[in-house]
């Protein structure tokens, strides 16, 4: 699967990313991937090669590159959990300096470059993403709702902004918690609170998971998550992009 390095324009500069789709000549429906808070490295390459081998153009960008190109701080080749501490006090200042403002801004750019690219077909789009890129994720979705038709989050903390952010929303969504993230309590509450926004969706605690269950080069990996995730995800974006 071919991927490639690309420059995006934004308001404030140019984002790094790169792109993952299938080599036939033919246009494809656009994803828009967010990475977790680690950012752009192998691990997000694979997960991108592997949903642009259903028939996807998959984009990356690195939300971080106001700070640099990515990867943005050294990471080590397996993330433990020994090493997050010093990993995320480097981590929390960028996370905390990408406030609303830049994500929707960024959101607009990434969204007119992937509509735009040759590989890409018309139609609708999908975002998804993992830790906080499942609420980039989100928040793009909720302020693209004539653009988006499915957006997916993966142990993200979607529920931050309340129904405030639900009711934008038109998109179908998935939302697949860690169990470690959310008591079947508060799911219920969270589920509540997409009901009432009307939104159509599936919402559900992943069995025997902590955070970051996706990421196969941390100590929170989870094989039988992660296939859970493209059985829910993969149909998702069927239905939604391609009427499969």
């Amino acid at each position: 699967m071919p991927t490639k390095t690309l420059h995006i324009a934004t308001a404030d500069g140019q984002a790094d990313a790169f792109a993952a789709f299938p080599d036939d000549g033919e246009r494809h429906p656009g994803v828009l991937m967010y990475a977790d808070g680690f950012g752009i490295r192998p691990v997000l390459r694979e997960l991108a090669r592997e949903l642009a081998g259903h028939g996807y153009y998959v984009l990356v960008p690195n939300p971080f590159y106001r700070h640099g190109p990515a990867p943005v701080i050294a990471l080590p080749e397996h993330i433990g959990d020994e090493d997050r501490p010093a990993i995320f006090a480097q981590l929390m200042p960028l996370i905390e300096a990408h406030t609303t403002d830049r994500i929707l801004s960024d959101a607009d750019a990434y969204l007119s470059f992937l509509t735009t690219q040759p590989e890409v077909g018309a139609g609708p789009v999908a975002v998804t993403g993992y830790c906080i890129g499942g609420l980039l994720a989100m928040r793009t979705a909720a302020a693209h709702p004539n653009q988006v038709a499915a957006v997916a989050a993966f142990h993200g903390p979607v529920g931050v902004d309340g129904p405030e952010l639900f009711s934008k929303l038109t998109a179908q969504v998935h939302l697949g918690h860690a169990e470690g993230d959310l008591t079947p309590e508060a799911l219920g509450e969270l589920n509540q609170t997409l009901d009432a926004a009307g939104v159509g969706y599936t919402s559900e605690i992943y069995p025997d998971t902590i955070h970051g269950f996706t990421m196969s080069d941390t100590d929170a990996f989870n094989p039988a998550a992660l296939q859970r995730h493209w059985d829910r995800l993969l149909p998702l974006l069927d239905r939604t992009l391609t009427g499969r």
